[in-house]
């Protein structure tokens, strides 16, 4: 039996989902769906917390992890960029090791470093040790979204989870990586473990995101950070099916799907093939070849290089005009429609009061 064959084996049933909130004039969502929204819609990755005051007052004794199992505390970090820039969506705070973590893997987020595993997966027995996800461990993540969809208003609530291959790199490599190089050693001298890991993994991700869906998210998106470290053809062999599965499980709930990784350029065609409604697209490639690669009927988001925010309000206009010319070519080239966002997360640094003044500089484009 192939990697893939065995991972198939093991999917996770497939799922209903309640009746969603009806938001029909939301310019997120007509924008992720090929409709024509009243104003260009916009949000920023990373902008629950980072560089926001009142986020670090109100995490100033808390921890990272801490912080994503407190459902009060989770809902008022999400809400406060939409209080203070207007933003077009929240996107729910939290991390891409949570599920991880409630499923009872020893690991911690270092300040300054990142998530850090204290005991790294690399055989098969590893693998066969790893704890499964249930619902019932983020149930502190549901009601956080119970509790924003209620405080939201018309505003939608973008649930999110890591790719199986992000998550298989901080397990294989203990932590971040610049290189990559356990990781890629694995997928290359051991395809049956690494399809197994990456199986298992893409079954945490699905029943996180089924979590978030069931309790009434309204769009998700799936963040494969560090893809990009990989080639083409390594991406479409090890990792790409994994991806796959991951949106054709959710599917059925009915609500915008939304891809990105960072450096990912030379993938866009087939990440665009994974299975999403919407590509996210980072600062390296403009958008109107982004849609070449991707291909038409797939909406595009992206993709304001986040360290321009620090270059002045003429540097911002001047970049965000010919992002979003270059989003217009796109659309009337075949992509669906175009979502403003940076081409990776808000840096901490960044001066709230530019990111306010972008939104409105986008609602007027």
């Amino acid at each position: 039996m192939s990697g893939l064959e065995s991972t198939n084996a093991g999917m996770t049933e497939r799922a209903e989902y309640p009746s969603r909130r009806r938001l029909p004039d939301a310019p997120f969502l007509a924008a992720a769906t090929g409709r024509t929204p009243s104003r260009r819609p916009v949000w920023f990755m990373r902008q629950a917390g980072r560089s926001l005051p009142e986020y670090r007052e109100i995490r100033a004794d808390v921890g990272m992890l801490e912080s994503c199992f407190d459902p009060e505390l989770v809902c008022e970090i999400t809400l406060q960029p939409v209080r203070r820039h207007g933003v077009d969506a929240a996107i729910l705070f939290s991390d891409i090791v949570v599920p991880l973590k409630a499923a009872g893997i020893d690991l911690d987020i270092v300040a300054g470093r990142g998530p850090v595993v204290a005991e790294p997966v690399r055989t098969i027995a590893d693998v066969a040790e790893l704890p499964r996800l249930v619902p019932d461990q983020v149930g502190a993540v549901s009601r956080a979204v119970q509790l924003l969809t209620a405080e939201l208003g018309d505003t939608p609530l973008i649930g999110f989870a890591g790719a199986p291959f992000t998550l298989a790199s901080y397990l294989v490599e203990g932590g971040p990586s610049r290189n990559h190089e356990r990781t890629k050693a694995l997928m290359h001298s051991d395809a049956k473990t690494w399809h197994a890991l990456l199986g298992t993994l893409a079954d945490t991700t699905i029943t996180f995101l089924q979590t978030q869906l069931h309790a009434g998210v309204d769009a998700v998106q799936l963040f494969d950070s560090w893809a990009g470290a990989l080639s083409l053809a390594e991406y479409r062999e090890f990792v790409l099916p994994h991806s796959e599965r991951v949106f054709a499980e959710v599917e059925n709930a009915g609500v915008p799907r939304i891809h990105f990784g960072v450096g990912t350029g030379e993938l866009l065609g087939a990440m665009g093939e994974a299975g999403a409604d919407v590509v996210g697209v980072d600062w390296r490639i403009p958008l109107d070849v982004a849609q070449r690669r991707v291909g038409p009927g797939k909406g595009l988001q992206g993709n304001l290089d986040p360290a321009v925010l620090f270059a002045g309000e003429g540097a911002v206009e001047r970049e965000a005009r010919r992002i979003a010319a270059e989003a217009d070519v796109a659309v009337a080239a075949g992509a669906t429609g175009h979502i403003f966002n940076l081409g990776h997360g808000v840096l901490p640094d960044t001066d709230p009061t530019v990111l306010t003044d972008l939104v409105a500089l986008v609602h007027s484009l």
